[in-house]
């Protein structure tokens, strides 16, 4: 019968005879929130759609390995999202020469209007 357990980056030497190996699977809540500039809610979803988090990144460097405790696995799983919030339009600053000089802003207090060939922006 083979009683070895090699499912573990941890290096056992002579000095560990009688330890227990143990092993936690702790869950964490990670948040996410982006920004895009869009026409429409519906292009912004398309957009985040293709955003999100790169799972290249979720290794065990995010970690910290101290104490003899070793990473076994790390992961994301998306379970949840919220509703994308309509948060102002671009709109030229509260100036003169703003519009001559290209300044802008985003106005939290617009109206958000969607451009479409059947309204042509003239609001939703």
């Amino acid at each position: 019968m083979d009683t070895q357990f090699k499912d573990t980056d941890i290096v056992l030497v002579k000095e560990d005879l009688g330890k227990n190996l143990y092993r936690k699977k702790t869950y964490y809540t990670l948040v996410i929130e982006q920004d895009v500039l869009a026409n429409t809610k519906d292009e912004a979803d398309k957009k985040f759609g293709e955003a999100g988090i790169n799972h290249s990144n979720i290794n065990a460097e995010i970690t910290d390995e101290v104490n003899g405790v070793t990473t076994y696995m790390v992961d994301a799983n998306y379970t949840d999202g919220a509703s994308t919030e309509y948060l102002g339009k671009v709109s030229y600053t509260d100036d003169e020469y703003a519009e001559e000089m290209g300044d802008v802003e985003i106005d939290r207090y617009a109206e958000e209007q969607l451009k479409t060939p059947y309204t042509a922006g003239e609001g939703i």
